[in-house]
């Protein structure tokens, strides 16, 4: 096995804790009411591009507020194609945060364009403010993350991108059922991408992926790049891709989609608020401060505390059977892969705070007033409190 997977022990570690961030197993426990649909599939033969794939589409288009919705083989294939069909290229610069995950700054990086990044404010999202600084003759599109769920602040960064005729494509992956002004976040760009990864607050059983636009123009260069450029079987418009979302992953989507994604987001919601009330009366934890403009869906739930007492906070409570993580300990700006950008230590102080100050404690929908009770009890305890 190649010492680069990782993943089976990540696997075997993620469930010895009794409050885990991943709940894989709770989350698919129904799985046979799946099996029905998946046997009509088998039954059927359309392992791709069938007719689960179509129902999905429809149904995000109409929960999300877009007029088309292109399913994907991921998240970060979403990423990658909608740069792809905005024409960005080699030479292009993009304008991003460093604090997110690496796939958004890798997409950026693979279709040959240039990462440009802007510093965050202390609700992880990228601070509008700067950016217009950051903007070259070479810029061609600005990609906000909406970290943890949070909508950045899409009326500010559309006046910008107005303003200096810039695409817009947002890092939704953790944003399923977020709102920015009681609008759907697809109001505030050109495109928005999502992924659907197991650990996703919609999910399927593997790797999975959409993009939501307005703009029929991208649209139809996005459905065609996506299968190879084919207008059918035979007929090849443009060289393209093979990115498409599995039959049978649409149907582990449209279950979830139907069934359980109310819950999961309201869910998160009420545990994240529950934290928020108690953890405020805590002075050396730091949360968030909310908006009333937002609908948050929590993808994670974060906390900041001393640098200092990060580390250990974060071993007392995995001690004690809580599984808090760090996302992330490393900027991307910092990262062995974005040397050849030439940035430097410092150069992106709030992001460089945040990634030393934060902790991300447990928040899903399995996730219990007990559970919750529990996690303040012992960061009381850990900061002597009684």
């Amino acid at each position: 096995m190649s010492k680069f997977n990782f993943l089976p022990n990540q696997y075997k570690n993620n469930n010895t804790l009794k409050i885990n961030h991943s709940y894989l197993i709770d989350q698919f426990s129904d799985y046979k009411k799946t099996f029905k649909r998946i046997e009509k599939i088998i039954k059927k033969g359309d392992y791709t591009l069938g007719d689960e794939v179509n129902t999905f589409e429809k149904k995000i288009s109409k929960r999300m507020g877009s007029k088309y919705t292109i399913s994907v083989g991921n998240g970060t294939d979403a990423l990658y194609l909608a740069l792809i069909a905005c024409g960005i290229g080699h030479g292009d610069e993009v304008i991003t945060t460093p604090y997110t995950f690496i796939a958004t700054v890798g997409s950026i990086s693979t279709v040959g364009a240039k990462p440009v990044f802007v510093d965050i404010k202390k609700d992880y999202n990228i601070d509008e403010k700067k950016i217009e600084k950051a903007i070259t003759k070479k810029t061609k599109a600005i990609m906000p993350v909406h970290w943890a769920g949070r909508p950045c602040e899409l009326k500010k960064i559309k006046d910008i991108a107005k303003k200096y005729n810039l695409k817009i494509i947002q890092d939704s992956c953790h944003a399923i059922d977020s709102r920015y002004r009681n609008k759907s976040i697809i109001s505030y760009g050109d495109i928005c991408t999502f992924s659907l990864h197991p650990l996703k607050n919609l999910n399927v059983w593997g790797d999975g992926g959409f993009i939501l636009t307005n703009k029929k123009k991208i649209a139809d260069k996005l459905f065609l790049i996506r299968n190879h450029g084919l207008i059918n079987r035979n007929k090849c418009k443009i060289f393209g891709f093979n990115s498409r979302l599995d039959t049978i992953q649409a149907a582990v989507a449209n279950y979830k989609l139907e069934k359980k994604l109310d819950n999961i987001t309201k869910k998160r919601i009420s545990n994240a608020k529950y934290l928020d009330k108690r953890l405020k009366n805590i002075k050396e934890v730091e949360t968030v401060v909310r908006s009333n403009n937002l609908k948050e869906v929590f993808h994670l739930y974060h906390i900041n505390v001393k640098e200092r007492d990060r580390n250990k906070l974060k071993l007392f409570l995995i001690k004690n059977q809580v599984d808090a993580k760090i996302h992330y300990p490393t900027p991307i700006h910092l990262q062995p892969a974005a040397k050849y950008l030439k940035y430097k230590k410092g150069d992106f102080p709030v992001a460089e705070k945040m990634a030393n100050t934060t902790i991300s404690l447990p928040v899903h929908e399995f996730i219990n007033t007990k559970n919750l009770d529990y996690m303040i009890r012992l960061i009381k305890e850990f900061y002597n409190k009684s």
